[in-house]
């Protein structure tokens, strides 16, 4: 086995241990804000790094490392994610640096030589490391293999496990915001999980079974908003002063990091002024990766899905079934209760068959289903009356308006109840989106090649050309040319550069709330909806 296939079987089992686990390490999520994303942002950070060893055609150990390090640094998501991208930094380097042949050559002493080098990669990012955290946890686990080192790799990582357990069961004890919401760290109980994974593939394990859902309090749901609302973040690459740059970024909100080097740099920053945060980025140098998320409303979402959880008196008397397309809008939709997600959209209809199938899927004694698009509603309403349930249909034609729908979602009321609710919120969301056209045509007496960009609202052409951003431009110009409070984006599986657009958007609607979610839909870079 050379080394990429090794580090590609390690990178594997830690991305499927952080997967199968996600939801509950969101549900933990309490510290630094309460925004319920901790497992996902660990989760899709891992995999950025799986995807591009997996593309990656590198042998040599060196080689693996710079690509391994670059590909968290860029795919790191939210707070965890970043500080899990200067673990891997710390590791990578260490072990590229032990000049022996083969990953499964590696022993006891250059494991606890590159989890010290991790754990001190981490707080070095961290201006005011707080201990309770996944910065705890790096480094308990960087003790105990120091201390038990002489053991065989597979035994070592299988006693780094229980003792990573252990710290995490402590950090509850150790964080004023975890003893009072009855939980443990996200961020450590993540690490835990991914280092459960390598620990699996290097013992030639099964994957063991996931720890026992932890039935979270009441207290754990109900948390403060934080201080700023949104959660920024975005990569800069350049010739670039970190030092001068984050004293920038510091002004302007809190949980700030800035790690990377002077070519790359990820910033992570929460603040009430993304727009700002964006411009120091441009001015220094090119921006990519943007995210930006309302944290109140994730917050929000949160309790909403944990109070669900709490027993109650009124089961859930209906679920929803939502036809989605693109990894990123099918988190959005499980994340606001969608159950069940049939793979769809606008160049790849589901049939009736199909949608029967996941309505019977449902647990509930009604169903709902969200077609999301104007092509699907048909079978959509076939299915409700084939299905073994009472199905009701809301008519929603885009995702964007699935998603407003699933707001107004509440899962002890009866179908009928939340179909009005859900038609009404759907109905106050307009809708836009950036595609591409098939073949060549006139747009209001300009003409539009195939290929190039076409600005939708409510699916009608209203602009076009051959750059994105002045199509984007002049489709949001559109949309908000009525009061808006909140807009949100959705990025394609082709990810465009949303950076001068976020920042004249702000500069230009102060007052309006922005969203950036990655999406991951084909065929439509840029999909759009306001409130």
């Amino acid at each position: 086995m050379n080394e990429r296939e090794g580090l590609l079987r390690l990178v594997g089992g830690a991305v499927a241990a952080l997967e199968r686990s996600r939801e509950r390490i969101d549900d933990l999520n309490v510290y630094p804000v309460p925004d319920g994303d901790t497992g996902t942002n660990l989760a899709l950070t891992a995999r950025a790094v799986l995807e591009a060893l997996e593309a990656s055609t590198a042998e040599d150990r060196a080689t693996l490392a710079r690509e391994t390090t670059r590909a968290a640094l860029m795919g790191a998501r939210g707070n965890s994610g970043v500080i899990l991208s200067q673990i891997v930094r710390g590791l990578a380097e260490s072990l590229a640096g032990e000049g022996r042949a083969g990953i499964e050559s590696v022993d006891g002493p250059a494991v606890a030589r590159a989890l010290r080098a991790g754990a001190d990669a981490a707080y070095r990012a961290v201006r005011k490391p707080v201990e309770g955290t996944m910065l705890t946890a790096i480094r308990t686990l960087a003790d105990a293999a120091e201390a038990e080192q002489s053991k065989a790799v597979a035994q070592l990582l299988e006693l780094l496990v229980a003792r990573g357990e252990e710290a995490v069961a402590q950090t509850e004890a150790q964080l004023d915001v975890l003893r009072e919401a009855g939980v443990v760290d996200a961020g450590a109980a993540g690490l835990v999980e991914l280092l459960r994974g390598v620990a699996s593939v290097v013992g030639g394990q099964p994957l063991p079974e996931a720890p026992p859902v932890e039935r979270t309090a009441v207290e754990a749901a109900h948390q403060e908003l934080s201080r700023f609302r949104y959660c920024t973040a975005f990569v800069i690459e350049g010739e670039l002063e970190p030092v001068a740059l984050e004293a920038q970024f510091e002004r302007l909100g809190d949980s700030l990091l800035v790690v990377g080097d002077e070519h790359a740099l990820k910033v992570h920053v929460h603040t009430d002024d993304p727009g700002t945060a964006l411009a120091i980025g441009t001015r220094a140098g090119a921006i990519e990766n943007v995210e930006i998320a309302d944290m109140h409303r994730q917050t929000k979402a949160r309790e909403r899905r944990l109070l669900a959880a709490v027993p109650d008196p009124l089961p859930a008397a209906v679920e929803v079934v939502a036809v989605v397309t693109g990894s990123g809008n099918r988190r959005l939709f499980e994340s606001l209760g969608a159950t069940q997600i049939v793979e769809g959209g606008q160049t790849m209809n589901p049939s009736a068959a199909e949608l029967v199938a996941a309505v019977d899927a449902t647990d509930a004694p009604e169903a709902i289903v969200l077609p999301n698009n104007a092509n699907i509603r048909l079978a959509a309403e076939q299915a409700a009356s084939l299905a073994k349930r009472p199905t009701r249909v809301v008519a929603t034609t885009s995702m964007q308006a699935g998603l407003a729908a699933l707001v107004a979602f509440n899962p002890v009321r009866s179908a009928e109840e939340n179909a009005t609710a859900m038609a009404e919120a759907a109905a106050r969301v307009a809708t836009g989106a950036v595609t591409t056209a098939s073949r060549d045509v006139q747009l209001n007496g300009r003409a539009v090649g195939a290929g190039e960009y076409v600005g939708l609202l409510e699916d009608e052409p209203v602009t076009g050309g051959a750059e994105f951003e002045p199509v984007a431009r002049a489709l949001l110009e559109r949309l908000l040319a009525e009061p808006r409070e909140v807009v949100t984006l959705l990025t394609g599986e082709d990810e465009p550069d949303l950076s001068e657009l976020l920042a004249e958007l702000e500069r230009a609607n102060p007052e309006v709330e922005i969203e950036v979610h990655e999406g991951g839909q084909q065929n439509y870079p840029l999909l759009v909806s306001a409130e």
